[in-house]
């Protein structure tokens, strides 16, 4: 299958580019997430005479991730977590933890964005996360976890 891309995407190709892909990838998640559309003669009319309002979107988005790259790289986070005599956490710190504590410093951000190279957190310490705002803006901020007093 065939799709034209109206946004950049990973490890794909950039706005504008004509990709084959296999048609689940298109059907189930490229097309109706509006990020693609299919191949036609009649579609990629349409797209140029959209690309340069395509465009414009696709600058201010990247604008936007680097505002917000800039408010994180500003904050310093502290996640404290019951923890054991040797450092071991009972449970985890994920993603979803790591997302709450980084919003409740000022900096809203989703769990879907926050990338953790080692999985889940289970020892005290400070681990670098990265957070992936654009798929060219990507942050690698510290993350102090704490052992609860």
């Amino acid at each position: 299958m065939e799709v034209i891309l109206l946004e950049k995407i990973a490890n794909l190709g950039n706005l504008g580019d004509k990709v084959a892909i296999k048609s689940g990838y298109g059907r189930n998640y490229l097309i109706p997430q509006g990020k693609a559309v299919a191949a036609t003669a009649k579609k990629m009319a349409e797209f140029e005479a959209r690309r340069a309002e395509l465009e414009k979107a696709e600058i201010e988005k990247l604008n936007a991730a680097q505002a917000r790259a800039n408010a994180l790289s500003k904050i310093q986070i502290v996640i404290t977590h019951k923890a054991g005599d040797e450092g071991k956490l009972f449970g985890s710190v994920g993603t979803q933890n790591i997302a709450d504590a980084i919003t409740e410093a000022g900096c809203a951000v989703e769990k879907h964005e926050i990338r953790l190279p080692q999985g889940a957190i289970r020892q005290i310490g400070e681990y670098p996360i990265d957070i992936t705002l654009h798929t060219d803006v990507v942050v690698t901020m510290p993350i102090k976890i704490a052992a609860e007093a």
